[in-house]
């Protein structure tokens, strides 16, 4: 990663947007470790990406990105804030986010705070095992605060940059733990995914032994360095293929060097990626002569909260599945949170997802002992499909419906893939009914 710039203060609130997150002894060890739950509000969505991306210090310009089309790349990171962050972004707006995203690049959030006092290299702002997790709660608080002024939407996966350090310092090792759980911890009380970039011999090992420990919060990806040119997302030396194995992943493997691309030269480093990135609202046209009905769950029987005129710009986040209204059963999830059939949305396909736009999806950990079943259909009775998710990987959560009772819950959960898993062991807002914003399954 590119070793530039981003510090701060502990508080017990912290105001985002007009509300107000109560974030509390965010260092101790609390119940729920190390699967704590992502609070969604309505409107968020998490995204998922998989190939090839690049990271640079400064954002490209639209330019630069439009070139770039004619790359294998389709993901850029953002360095978006931190007071270590050294380089000057001039083209990092809300309007230059919009429109990257429309142009179809997927965003890595990358946040360079506070770092360990052992930190190999010369970053001014440090912390200790003593303050890690006040600055790590009150820089998970400040990378919220400036992914929303952005229009980085919960749900989307902030990637806190911890750089390489000296691992024999058993105190420097306790302080990246904390300062990690405690950005964990506020990054999720705020409805975001809490990522990581660390080194494979430093940040990865540190993080990995302690991956199902009760004393620390786990974060839900990790963008692992290793420059040996090559970008296989398993067979890691220094963590297992189980951990982080839901799509939770990204590696940076070839170092800063120059590529030429529609006839633009930037300096980057090279990325592969299977992993959670930011979610970014698009506009798109209702297309119908009389208003379109907006309701609070992707069907005609879900109350309607609004309409909205003929030819008006709808901010979709997400498409999900739902009532067949004409050609489509896709529903698209707007950012005030209602649903809008997809039939009267100047979407691409009237018949099926869009390519570019994400699913609906509400990633929470798997906190089974053991790996959790994913099976045809929402009850045991249901033959078990595909690989089991192993502890701590995200069950992508589309919708949840009603199935056999496991534990305290008779929900169960649809993911991204069509399979189903039981809600009790997976780590969201409740463990005995429905999760909002959930929807219900058609």
């Amino acid at each position: 990663m590119r070793r530039w710039t981003r510090s701060f203060t502990r508080a017990a609130g912290v105001v985002i947007g007009s509300a107000t997150l109560v974030v509390a002894a965010l260092t101790a060890p609390a119940s729920g470790y190390p699967a704590t739950p992502g609070i969604y509000p309505p409107g968020s969505s998490a995204t998922m990406t998989t190939g090839r991306g690049f990271d640079t210090c400064t954002a490209p310009s639209l330019a630069a990105l439009r070139a770039w089309l004619a790359s294998p790349f389709r993901t850029v990171n953002i360095y978006f804030g931190g007071v270590n962050r050294g380089c000057a972004q001039p083209n990092l707006t809300a309007a230059w986010v919009r429109d990257a995203t429309s142009m179809g690049w997927r965003l890595l959030p990358t946040y360079f705070g506070r770092q360990p006092f052992c930190m190999v290299g010369n970053k001014p702002h440090r912390y200790t095992a003593a303050d890690a997790g006040s600055f790590g709660t009150s820089d998970g608080q400040d990378a919220v605060a400036r992914a929303r002024a952005l229009g980085l939407l919960p749900g989307s996966a902030l990637y806190a940059d911890v750089e390489h350090y000296d691992r024999s310092n058993t105190s420097c090792v306790l302080a990246v733990r904390r300062y990690v759980s405690a950005w964990t911890l506020a990054v999720h009380a705020a409805g975001y995914l809490a990522g990581v970039y660390v080194h494979q011999d430093s940040g990865l090992v540190d993080l990995a032994a302690t991956y199902n420990s009760a004393s620390y919060a786990r974060p839900d990806a990790v963008w692992m360095a290793r420059w040996d040119g090559n970008p296989a997302l398993t067979g890691w030396p220094t963590a297992s293929n189980s951990a982080w194995a839901g799509h939770q992943r990204a590696k940076q493997y070839l170092g800063d060097h120059n590529e030429t691309w529609g006839g633009v030269t930037i300096n980057i480093d090279s990325d592969s990626l299977d992993a959670p990135v930011a979610t970014v609202a698009r506009g798109f046209r209702v297309t119908s002569t009389v208003g379109l009905a907006t309701r609070s769950g992707p069907s005609a029987t879900y109350p309607q909260v609004g309409r909205r005129d003929p030819g008006s710009t709808l901010a979709v986040v997400c498409q999900g599945l739902g009532q067949r209204v004409g050609t489509t059963s896709v529903w698209d999830r707007l950012s005030d949170g209602s649903w809008v059939t997809d039939l009267y949305v100047s979407t691409p396909s009237k018949t099926t997802f869009s390519g570019g736009l994400p699913r609906c999806t509400y990633p929470g950990q798997v906190t089974s002992a053991t790996a959790l079943t994913a099976r045809t259909g929402p009850g045991t009775s249901y033959p078990a499909t595909g690989a089991a998710l192993p502890p701590g990987a995200l069950a992508w959560v589309m919708c949840q419906a009603l199935g056999s009772p496991v534990g305290t819950s008779r929900v169960w959960n649809r993911l991204h893939d069509g399979r189903w898993v039981s809600d009790y062991y997976v780590s969201n807002r409740s463990a005995s009914t429905w999760s909002t914003p959930v929807p219900r399954c058609p």
